[in-house]
């Protein structure tokens, strides 16, 4: 595996979009950006000999499903103006395709069975698998952006028989975990840590059936309190009409384009169902999304700084999400309701369990920024300009009122989401003058 040598029009369309960040929001906005994007290609992509392109998190030398494409975000936009950029892409989604043939219960791999792994210990010693921590994220991202190659430039060499295969495992596989009593699926982890193992001797906890896909663990690589993450569904439900898409147009499977389409009917209703809930202290009959419930009465109202979170759908499942659930939703995430949101004399907004309480998420800003108006983007980007702690990067989470103190010094995801929450400034301001 090399460090790919960047293409000249790459560093072009880099640069171009960084001016465009000055042009709107400053110099230091538009060195940021421009320092970053570059950062994610120079620092985090190898390519392989096979053309295939292995993509890790930033500090961590493993490959995650769930970020290989978030940490592509900002460059999404530049597929067809940009070829080489959308042969990179290429790359990562073929990467993605084998993994997941590979292992679809997995959520991070190796750059090729080196045997590295998390824990040692855990059940799985797949020499290729880094962590086997099974997330319906991790099935519906890598689907997302391979739709997205398509859709924006008409590519179809990705989608090979080994593409097919992947396509009808993602369908089979969220549908047998509608009934997660008869999977085969467990994992332990010794540890006194409980989001960090299964309960039930790796099974998890109980659930009923609700017609929703079951996930042991969060975006956030957290066990599951209850086994049906809502947004999680909903995402994989947006990810079914894309299968269904490339079923039908590109490979010629109409049975898997009816089999995901109807699938993802059936998650939708099943969060229609048991994932509206009432919001918390308020008998006036406004309804929300719940986080997790188990189909037994078990419901987790908050809001986790990952995505797919509650506050990302319209970004991420704007066909199957109710936008009068989520605009009650949002107004419940973004207040004192939800026990992950904080509020501190440097910044306001949604952290994560899996961090120390009092600490926002760069990433949740960005989300919050991106899912609000054109003012809420400026504000927001302007407040993540100023929280970096010194450091010209964004982090995985800092503290809201001491943002020197925070967590993961490099972390490509975030820097990848405030370049796309810069960028959508450039574009509301290039949309206000024509």
């Amino acid at each position: 595996m090399t460090r790919p040598t960047l293409d000249p029009a790459v560093t072009a369309t880099v640069r171009a979009a960084a001016d465009r960040v000055r042009a709107t929001s400053g110099p230091r906005v538009g060195d940021l950006v421009e320092s970053a994007l570059l950062r994610t290609l120079t620092d985090t992509v190898t390519v392989g000999e096979d053309g295939t392109a292995f993509v890790i998190t930033g500090d961590i030398p493993a490959m995650w499903l769930r970020d290989s494409t978030t940490q592509l975000t900002p460059y999404l936009r530049f597929l067809t103006s940009c070829p080489p950029l959308a042969d990179l892409v290429a790359g990562v989604v073929r990467r993605q395709l084998a993994c997941l043939d590979h292992d679809p219960y997995a959520n991070a791999f190796n750059d090729g069975p080196t045997g590295a792994h998390y824990d040692p210990d855990d059940v799985c010693d797949d020499p290729h698998v880094w962590e086997q921590k099974y997330e319906i994220d991790s099935l519906a991202y890598p689907v997302t952006l391979l739709h997205t190659l398509w859709r924006a430039t008409g590519r179809t060499d990705v989608l090979d028989e080994r593409a097919h295969r992947v396509l009808r495992t993602v369908v089979d596989q969220l549908r047998a975990e509608q009934d997660h009593d008869t999977s085969p699926y467990r994992f332990r982890r010794d540890t006194d840590i409980p989001t960090e193992t299964l309960a039930r001797d790796g099974r998890g906890t109980p659930v009923g059936r609700t017609g929703m896909s079951w996930s042991g663990f969060r975006p956030s690589d957290d066990a599951c309190t209850y086994g049906y993450n809502v947004p999680a569904n909903l995402f994989a439900a947006q990810a079914l009409l894309a299968v269904g898409e490339l079923a039908a147009d590109v490979l010629g499977d109409q049975p898997l384009a009816d089999d995901a389409r109807a699938l993802s009917r059936e998650l939708v209703a099943g969060v229609e169902e048991f994932g509206v809930v009432g919001v918390p202290g308020g008998p006036d009959g406004r309804r929300m999304y719940a986080y997790e419930v188990d189909g037994l009465g078990g419901v987790l109202r908050m809001d986790d700084a990952n995505t797919p979170s509650l506050l990302s759908l319209p970004l991420l499942a704007p066909d199957v999400l109710d936008a009068e659930v989520w605009r009650t939703t949002r107004a419940v995430v973004l207040s004192p309701a939800n026990p992950y949101w904080y509020s501190g004399s440097a910044a306001s907004g949604v952290g994560s369990p899996h961090t120390l309480p009092g600490r926002v998420w760069p990433i949740a800003l960005a989300v919050e920024g991106l899912t609000g108006t054109a003012e809420d983007r400026v504000r927001i980007l302007d407040l993540l300009a100023r929280t970096d702690g010194g450091t010209d990067r964004m982090h995985e989470s800092f503290d809201v009122s001491d943002p020197t103190a925070y967590s993961r010094p490099w972390f490509s995801w975030a820097d990848s989401m405030f370049c796309e929450l810069a960028l959508t400034v450039a574009d509301d301001a290039d949309a206000r003058r024509s």
